[in-house]
This record gives C-alpha cells, sequence and structure tokens, in this order.
C-alpha cells in the first residue's frame, strides 16, 4: 500500500472540507469552522492520508483522545480510491496507534441505516453496545460501537499468553501465563477473537517477516495488548527514535551512570527490573518508554552518556547466568496481586492517595482528607494513603489521586508517570503537572488562544539587556517559570529593585516572566474538574501585602482571608474564561486564577492540585464537593475499563 500518515495542517483545511461533503451525509458534515479548531486542537488527532509519490491526499482520520479510550470521529477516502483497500490501511493504523498510545479501547458510532458499513466495522473486531436514538437528527439513529483493546476487570478467560516457537523449551515453572506455540497463536481461534488478551512475543526473532515479526503485527490486528508491538521492534532499528524518546531522561541516565568507568556500557532489562540494583530506576523509565519484556541497550559516553542502540532479547540470547532472576522478575511481573492490603468488605476499585505527612502547607488538611476517605468507602473505593515511600506497589490501585503538591522535577510527577505507565486513573495526570508546572508554556498558550492574560514579557538571561526595562511601565511582577504559592513572585517597584531581582532570578533560571502588575482586592479561583465549575472562591491579599501568601511574615497566618460562593453568583464572564483556559490544559482537576478589574478578566494561571480545605473550598458543596471528586474518578475508572456506556456523540 503505497500511502503514508502525516499530520493535518491548516493548507489542508480545503482537502478536509471537500472530503467532508464528499463522503458524508449533510447531517453528518463537520462545519469549516470546526475542522479548522480540530487541526488546532491538543484534544483532537487530525491526519491525512496521501499517495507516496503523488503527495496527493485520498482520505483522513479524526481521532479523539481520551485517557484510555481512542474515539474514531470520522474515517474517510475520496470516493475514487474507495474499494481499494484504502479504510483497512487507516484502520490498521488506527489500531497500531491505539496500541502505542496504550488505550484500552476504541469507540466510535455509526449509522444504523448502513448495514454494510457496520458489517466492515464489525469484521475488523468492532462490537455493537447499544442503539442511539435521534443521533444524527430526528429518526435518524445510530449504534456506538467499541473495540476492545485491553479490559484488567475482565476475569473471563486466560488473560496473559506467552507465544514463543517452541514452549518444550519454556524453563519457568508457576507464571501466571499460558505458553503456546506460534502455530496455535496464529490458527487458533480462540486466540484470534479474544481482544482481551495481552500477549508477551518471546520468539526466537523478530525480524522482519519472521514469526515474531507476525505475532506482533497479528495480534495488534486483533486488538490485543501485544510486547513488543511491531512499532516498538521497528523503533528500536531508528537511532534517531529512540535517542528522541529518551531525551526526557538524559538526566536519569547520566546520574544512573555516572559511576561507570570506561566509555560503553550496557543494561539487560528484563520485565522492567535489572540484576543490579543500581540501575532499578533507570530500568524502570527504559521500560516505560519501550514496552519490550526483554531488551538490552548500549550506551556510549562523549560529552555525556548517550544510547547507541537497542536490541530487543529473545530466550535463546539470554546469558545462563541470568536465567534465575529473569525467571523471577517473570514470575513477579505475571503475579501481581491487585488487593495486598487485608480489607474487612469487597470495594469494588482501590484508590491511592498520594500524600507527604511532613509537608508544611499541604493541598488538603487533615480533615479534608478524612471526608475524601469516609465517601470513597461509601461509594465503594477501597482508599490507602500513600507516600513516596510506596510507589513501588502503584500497580496494586485503580486510581491515583494526589495531594501532594506537584513538582515536576520531583517523585510527585514520577509517580504520577509510573501510575500513568502502568493503566491507572491519574489525577493529577503527568500531562496536566507539565503544563501548569511552567508560566512560560500558559502564557504563549493563552495567548495563541486570545485569552486575556496581565501583558507579559519573556526575559531570557543571554539575551537580556536592561534597556529593555525602560521600556516598560512600573510597577512589574517578576516569577520563576515554575513558581507556586507566591514562591518565586516578587514585585518590583523600578529599573534598580528590578536588577536586582532579576540578577537572583536568572541563577536559577534561564528565562523570568516579567508581568503587568494589576492590583485587585481579591483573585479569583473557580475550581475546575471534567471541564465544569466545581467550586468558586475569592482569595484575599494578605494583610499589608499585595500577595495572597506573605512568606515573609514571620507570624503564624501568611495568607490571606478567603469567601466561598456559589457558582450561579460569580459574574458569567469569570466562570466562562476560566473554563476555557483549563481546556487549554486538559479535563482533570484545576484551580484557575483570576483577577477581574473594570469590566475585563484576566488569567493569572491554572494550578494543577488545587487546594480542596475543609471549611474553605466545602464551605457552599460541604460533602458535595468531595462527592463530586470521588465521582469523576469512578467514572474514569469505568471509562477505562470500558464497564459504563460512554456519551461522547459524533458521526
Amino acid at each position: 500500500m503505497s500511502l503514508t500518515i502525516r499530520k493535518a495542517s491548516d493548507s489542508d483545511l480545503d482537502f478536509l472540507d471537500k472530503l467532508e461533503k464528499l463522503a458524508f451525509s449533510t447531517s453528518q458534515q463537520t462545519a469549516r469552522r470546526n475542522i479548522k479548531k480540530g487541526i488546532n486542537s491538543d484534544f483532537q488527532e487530525v491526519l491525512i492520508a496521501e499517495q507516496k509519490h503523488k503527495k496527493k491526499s485520498v482520505g483522513a482520520i479524526v481521532l479523539f483522545k481520551y485517557s484510555h479510550t481512542l474515539r474514531i470521529y470520522s474515517i474517510a477516502v475520496l470516493p475514487e480510491f474507495q474499494e481499494k483497500g484504502y479504510g483497512a490501511f487507516l484502520m490498521d493504523y488506527i489500531l497500531e496507534y491505539a496500541v502505542k498510545k496504550q488505550m484500552h479501547s476504541i469507540t466510535l458510532e455509526a449509522d444504523i441505516d448502513n448495514p454494510k458499513l457496520i458489517s466492515w466495522y464489525e469484521n475488523k473486531g468492532f462490537v455493537i453496545r447499544e442503539q442511539k436514538p435521534d443521533y444524527y437528527g430526528d429518526g435518524k439513529d445510530a449504534v456506538k460501537m467499541v473495540y476492545q483493546i485491553d479490559d484488567d476487570n475482565n476475569d473471563k478467560g486466560i488473560k496473559n499468553i506467552i507465544v514463543i516457537n517452541r514452549p518444550v523449551k519454556w524453563p519457568f515453572p508457576d507464571v501466571n501465563a499460558k505458553v503456546i506455540t506460534v502455530k496455535d497463536y496464529i490458527n487458533q481461534p480462540e486466540y484470534q477473537n479474544n481482544p482481551d488478551l495481552r500477549v508477551f512475543n518471546l520468539c526466537s526473532s523478530y525480524k522482519y517477516q519472521s514469526y515474531g515479526y507476525y505475532v506482533s503485527l497479528l495480534a495488534s490486528a486483533r486488538g490485543q495488548r501485544v510486547m513488543p508491538s511491531t512499532t516498538t521492534i521497528r523503533d528500536f532499528r531508528i537511532l534517531n527514535v529512540i535517542q528522541s524518546a529518551t531525551y526526557d531522561i538524559e538526566e536519569h541516565i547520566s546520574k544512573a551512570l555516572s559511576k561507570v568507568e570506561g566509555t560503553t556500557f550496557s543494561l539487560n532489562v528484563y520485565f522492567g527490573q535489572t540484576q543490579n540494583k543500581d540501575f532499578k530506576k533507570l530500568s524502570l523509565k527504559l521500560y516505560q518508554l519501550f514496552e519490550s519484556p526483554l531488551f538490552k541497550v548500549v550506551f556510549v559516553k562523549h560529552e555525556k552518556w548517550l544510547i547507541k542502540d537497542i536490541q530487543v532479547l529473545t530466550l535463546a540470547k539470554l546469558p545462563q547466568d541470568d536465567l534465575e532472576n529473569v525467571y523471577e522478575f517473570a514470575r513477579r511481573h505475571f503475579n501481581k496481586k491487585r488487593y495486598t492490603i487485608p480489607k474487612l468488605k469487597n470495594y469494588k476499585y482501590d484508590l491511592a492517595i498520594l500524600t507527604n505527612p511532613n509537608e508544611a502547607t499541604p493541598p488538603s488538611c487533615p480533615e479534608a482528607l478524612r471526608k475524601f476517605k469516609k465517601i470513597a468507602n461509601k461509594k465503594g473505593l477501597f482508599v490507602e494513603f500513600i507516600t513516596k515511600a510506596d510507589a513501588d506497589k502503584i500497580n496494586e490501585f485503580d486510581a491515583l489521586f494526589i495531594r501532594e503538591t506537584t513538582n515536576v522535577n520531583d517523585h510527585t510527577y514520577e509517580i504520577s508517570r509510573m501510575a500513568y505507565a502502568e493503566g491507572l486513573v491519574v489525577i493529577d495526570d503527568p500531562w496536566s503537572i507539565l503544563k501548569c508546572s511552567n508560566k512560560i508554556y500558559q502564557n504563549e498558550t493563552f495567548r495563541r488562544h486570545r485569552i486575556l492574560t496581565p501583558e507579559t514579557q519573556i526575559l531570557t538571561k543571554n539575551l537580556f539587556d536592561e534597556s529593555m526595562l525602560d521600556k516598560l511601565t512600573f510597577p512589574l511582577v517578576l516569577k520563576q517559570p515554575d513558581s507556586a504559592f507566591s514562591l518565586g513572585v516578587t514585585k518590583v517597584e523600578d529599573k534598580k529593585e528590578a536588577m536586582t531581582a532579576l540578577q537572583s532570578l536568572f541563577k536559577k533560571s534561564d528565562m523570568v516572566v516579567c508581568q503587568q502588575f494589576l492590583y485587585s482586592e481579591f483573585d479569583w479561583r473557580i475550581g475546575v474538574l471534567d471541564n465544569k465549575p466545581l467550586y468558586a472562591c475569592k482569595y484575599y491579599m494578605t494583610k499589608g501585602h499585595w500577595q495572597i501568601y506573605n512568606w515573609q511574615n514571620e507570624e503564624k497566618d501568611q495568607s490571606g482571608d478567603s469567601e466561598t460562593l456559589n457558582i450561579t453568583d460569580v459574574p458569567d464572564k469569570v466562570i466562562q474564561t476560566a473554563l476555557r483556559a483549563s481546556a487549554l490544559i486538559g479535563d482533570g482537576l484545576y484551580g484557575v486564577d483570576l483577577k477581574m478589574v473594570g469590566d475585563k478578566v484576566y488569567v493569572v494561571e491554572v494550578n494543577d492540585n488545587p487546594n480542596i480545605d475543609a471549611g474553605i473550598e466545602d464551605l457552599v458543596l460541604k460533602d458535595r464537593l468531595y462527592e463530586m471528586i470521588i465521582d469523576s474518578l469512578i467514572n474514569r475508572i469505568e471509562i477505562a475499563k470500558n464497564i459504563q456506556k460512554i456519551e461522547f456523540g459524533g458521526k
């Protein structure tokens, strides 16, 4: 198939508009302005299929990306290119994309009066889950169809299967997985038609068109979770891809290998673990990036340590001295118990709440934490309060709720990322932590989407000249890009104060946020969850100070007063601005800080991990506030497991 897939850009708008009109009925067509929004949306993935050599666009895919569910909003091919296998090519791409992104299911809607199309989806492995009356208009019904990739809640049948060329050579007893031959996997209906399987491909070779290659290819096509996937196998062959994928863990590589002598080093990773405990953390991070049961990483040192090569290992290539440890790692991996804590009743799901008992100003006070636990238990969630010391048991839970102040450079981000990689529902998810931790990112995002913020400039250390300050109007507010809770934020009244503050800030960061000072008696804080307003507070400035928090105050009370209001009592302009801003970050739990000056509403920042304290944020809603957050976690778990029916809308 001489097709390639690429991301759409604004230059594809005319083609996409034309395709809508040719491929869909009037009731199913997407307006041109919405197509353009989709192209530039972080939530959507708009992809173009074009002929390789002619560079001619022939089709398109529009995908909606949820936490663990990928929704096909539309898939279409120009009429003159239909019946040529292009649609199957696009669907195969979607299946592999979903597996690569660790999605658990794929959903779509189809016209109930188009049995040919429904049959085509069924042949691809989709199952009708429900009928949706009047979906495309009066009397125009649709069916919702689901392709199940992974379902941790399904206890029926075999979950884990290990595929190898000759099972008689499988040396490990007492492992919670069924070992089968390649022949059985390819030909037996029980493996062809069961999307709930996890397939661990341990064939003797993964070369192109070898049995090992085809096992991973077939598993992806069958909607089964497979390790390694064909994408991983290919990625291992491309050095640029490897180095790009490992860019974010370069510091971890350097730290882990700092005591290694020489200029080359190799590390074998077995089921996310390694024999040398000094490299345990690095092994886990590599495993999260390159999901493969057994692989070898070769490092080389120039000015710093870099990955030279990654090789997928097979049983035949394992050193004999390693087999005992590999068996133990395999046994732990396949025999993980979901419930290791004694419980007096049978709870439906398990929730970990990450806290730090020694934190001076945590996002939730002890009374609020008790309420979270009480209400979660009542709704069928077992709750365990964990700390960073419990990171290695995160896979025992269904969801993680972070109630410790987050930072992209500490364990809170690492545990969030680890939990997400393990398939947990996570609040705060790692992407929200990343986006909320940096004010430069937020300023650029809000500016691009025309959301009003205090006038802002970014000052860069190597390019800064003090004459730049002559063009600015004082007073100004200078901020570290990752400042939080008013720490790392300085108000300067003139050029002299600005220079003193900048000298200090540039020692910590190469870039500094310089922002217009807007006076207001209080800041609005709008709590947002699932893109809906949750609570509203007025946070007043500390007495005699220009901020909500005054960390220089040696008295016990370092923060100003607060006032909690009904959402209906908040100016609509404040609510709508908060929702627009938080939607650019995600659909998690956020606290949006805003200032209203005259009739204008300015977004100061969006915070992940917002305060939920007893007697403050819950003053209006009482226990209902905690219930809404717990309900959201339950709903996210069930969407991820595809237990409950999901109302998404669309084509």
